[in-house]
């Protein structure tokens, strides 16, 4: 799976790009506030229509314009294809695969894959609950169109729900039982796919955080749900019963305090280091470790299920990292397209190797012309 050519317009600070990238290794390089992040943005978006930084739409045209749109030439499947997503401040969404409208941006899934690690995926390891299930989120929605559908759907229901509560009109409270059992339905199916990804994680992971380490940690994840769930690994019928029980119990509270207190929106994942909650008590380089970790396990995940490496997308992480952990990484990503950000460090980008590609004010600089166009 590989970006042949990626054409941007008014995306961001790039007016009008369009580059092509090596089929290995790409190093991203130059100054600060060039747009080195921005291209890592742009790739990432192809794969779910949103964007990895909690950007909206809106935030992603560029400052005075009122449209944009991101094309790429692919190769995905065993065979070239074409993406292409519009969108404006007034206009609605456009999403185009191989020249066919999709329905929504779950029409995405599987065509382009990505993992993106950056500095702000330490909050996997350290914060809330939120970047622990946006992990799986990300990971799922690109590789199981069904998930992505029932989670898109859940997220409707859950702003709705929240709405009826939080206004307590009397004449839309007969729609929560409507709600709460769309929600339960399409929760359960939620929570089981969730459950066995942090299994397979936790498998991967481990092994990868062991090497990483030098042997001298473990590490652990392992999915936590409502409590009534004792195996989140069985089928979705037979979680059904039991969310739709748990959020029955606990109608007359949310009613008092109008939210939405049962649901898998407040799942977690724990992960463990050496058998002790990484949340409390892991340090900065452990978790960076984690986090890495983690990533490298997820585009193991994806490879293993559609038989090719996903894009791999490290924006601005070597720089953070000792000689000895560069090597680790750069060891394990010889397989797949790869696209590194730095700034002006000339030796990660010879011990990357590949192609470097020089970033300034919105335009990208190639050693050979033939990138870019």
């Amino acid at each position: 799976m590989k970006i042949e050519t990626l054409s941007l317009t008014n995306f961001r600070n790039y007016s009008s790009l369009k580059v092509g990238f090596d089929d290995g290794i790409n190093v991203i390089t130059g100054k600060n506030a060039q747009g080195k992040t921005n291209l890592l943005e742009a790739v990432s978006y192809l794969t779910s229509a949103k964007s990895f930084r909690g950007a909206s739409d809106k935030e992603l045209i560029e400052f005075g314009k009122t449209e944009t749109r991101l094309e790429a030439e692919i190769f995905s499947d065993g065979r070239s294809q074409k993406l292409d997503l519009e969108f404006g401040l007034i206009r609605r969404k456009k999403i185009m695969v191989n020249e066919v409208r999709q329905k929504s941006a779950a029409g995405l899934s599987g065509k382009l894959t990505a993992v993106l690690f950056s500095p702000e995926d330490l909050s996997i390891i350290q914060s809330s609950p939120l970047f622990r299930r946006r992990l799986l989120d990300n990971c799922l929605c690109q590789i199981r169109p069904r998930y992505a559908e029932c989670l898109t759907e859940y997220r409707r229901l859950y702003d709705s729900k929240t709405k009826i509560l939080r206004d307590g009109d009397k004449r839309m409270l007969p729609l929560l039982e409507e709600y709460n059992e769309r929600m339960c339905e399409n929760g359960s199916i939620i929570l089981h796919y969730r459950a066995h990804l942090v299994k397979i994680l936790s498998e991967i992971a481990g092994e990868i955080h062991k090497d990483f380490s030098g042997e001298t940690e473990k590490l652990t994840l392992s999915y936590q749900t409502v409590k009534t769930v004792e195996n989140p690994l069985k089928k979705p019928l037979e979680i059904l019963p039991i969310l739709r029980k748990h959020m029955d119990a606990h109608r007359d509270a949310e009613l008092a305090s109008a939210r939405c207190l049962s649901g898998i929106h407040k799942d977690d994942v724990l992960i463990s280091i050496n058998d002790r909650d990484s949340r409390k008590f892991a340090s900065q380089g452990q978790a960076r470790t984690a986090a890495i970790s983690l990533k490298l396990a997820e585009r193991e995940i994806i490879k293993r299920d559609s038989g090719e490496y996903p894009i791999l997308l490290l924006d601005d992480v070597l720089s953070e990292l000792d000689g000895g952990r560069q090597d680790y990484i750069l060891n394990r990503i010889g397989n797949g397209q790869v696209m590194i950000t730095c700034c002006e460090d000339k030796s990660i980008a010879e011990k990357a190797g590949g192609r470097v590609l020089l970033v300034h004010q919105g335009s990208i600089q190639s050693e050979e012309n033939s990138y870019v166009y």
